[in-house]
């Protein structure tokens, strides 16, 4: 059975490209305890991983989707920090104006 995440779960994940620990949380949607969507940060090398359907896709840049971080990125841009939505690796959104 999948673990979901819960904001306790956050004391054993670390960056899975730099191992850098601990990872900054951007709750978007919470239920209790559970994060049901946003990201976790890595203020080190600067990566997001998106937390969707209360699961963290912790994946190495060439697994990920572009289409599917951006379609995040966008549905979340007015919860997530500038530095996800407009500055974080792998992808980022382009800014307006």
């Amino acid at each position: 059975m999948v673990s979901l995440l819960r904001r306790k779960l956050l004391d054993i994940l670390a960056c899975p490209i730099d191992k850098h620990y601990p990872l900054e949380l951007h709750t978007c949607e919470a239920a209790g305890e559970n994060i049901v969507e946003g990201a976790l940060f890595c203020p080190r090398c600067e990566r997001f991983y998106p937390i969707v359907e209360e699961i963290p896709i912790m994946l190495p840049d060439e697994l990920r989707s572009q289409k599917e971080d951006l379609d995040f990125l966008n549905r979340w841009a007015k919860k997530l920090p500038e530095k996800i939505v407009h500055n974080s690796k792998p992808f980022q959104l382009a800014r307006s104006g």
